[in-house]
């Protein structure tokens, strides 16, 4: 117990300095993100700049032909997979696409424990994906877009990944999985700020991020925490349960989700098992 509190101390300490070591997002990230800003940009260039990545290139593609995409003919080249996919989704894709390359280890247990963390996080993104789809299809507003979701449930909690690859450099033996979760509980949300401010995500995306753990709906109108937040009551993670029943009776009378037994619902599974595929 005094190795894991010397251990937390540290890295606090390392936060409060500014001296944590943060991810960077990979250069063909960076040449799509600036391309995809500028004005009379083509899809072509696009794809030529994704084409220097191989996996990315393959992963684009297969997004492209996944039934998330809701188009039952095949494309075989990148040009065509970005055509489909659009300029205005493309840059979140290939974000969102590449998250799991940054958080890798040669050590065995932290890279189980990291893993589990994208696995989870692909869950959460995959329930509230498929929710805001439901949401989507019932309301005129459609302010919130399913790209921008996608990539803000990925990086919700993405401060715990960078916490778990910093104690495995701190120290030998990454300690039990609980203790893990107690770090990236109490200090994930200022790591995932500081990661996401560093990467020049927009606001929305940031928010979701410092904001999703409140157990309370939106003030003002719906929006991509909320979820983010029946993405954690699917997965009872609230540890509040009266709480997370509130919340759940709050969203079915605000018709976020049907009822509270969203998931048995076949509109909004199948959207979900998509989502889930497209990160297999």
């Amino acid at each position: 117990m005094l190795a894991q509190q010397q251990l937390l101390q540290i890295i606090e300490q390392k936060l409060a300095q500014d001296k944590l070591v943060l991810p960077t997002l990979p250069e063909v990230v960076l040449k799509v993100r600036q391309q995809a800003d500028m004005p009379n940009i083509s899809l072509n260039a696009l794809a030529e700049i994704i084409s220097c990545d191989a996996a990315l290139a393959a992963r684009v593609i297969k997004v492209a032909n996944s039934a998330f995409m809701g188009c039952s003919i095949k494309v075989s080249s990148l040009n065509q997979a970005v055509t489909r996919i659009g300029l205005r989704q493309i840059r979140n894709i290939v974000i969102a696409m590449v998250l799991e390359q940054i958080f890798t280890s040669k050590h065995p247990a932290l890279q189980q424990q990291l893993a589990w963390q994208w696995q989870r996080n692909v869950q959460v993104t995959s329930i509230a994906v498929a929710c805001l789809a439901y949401y989507n299809s019932l309301t005129t507003d459609k302010t919130l877009s399913l790209d921008v979701l996608t990539l803000a449930g990925l990086v919700h909690n993405i401060g715990a990944l960078s916490l778990i690859n910093e104690i495995g450099q701190v120290q030998q033996t990454l300690g039990e999985p609980q203790f893990l979760q107690h770090i990236s509980a109490k200090l994930a949300p200022v790591v995932s700020e500081k990661i996401l401010i560093s990467w020049q995500f927009t606001q929305d995306i940031i928010y979701v991020a410092k904001h999703w753990r409140a157990v309370k709906p939106e003030p003002e109108q719906v929006g991509y925490a909320d979820f983010i937040r029946i993405a954690m009551i699917a997965k009872d993670q609230y540890e509040d349960k009266e709480l997370q029943q509130r919340l759940l009776d709050y969203y079915v009378a605000q018709k976020l989700v049907p009822s509270d037994k969203f998931m048995q619902q076949p509109e909004i599974n199948t959207v979900y098992q998509n989502v889930r595929a497209v990160f297999s």
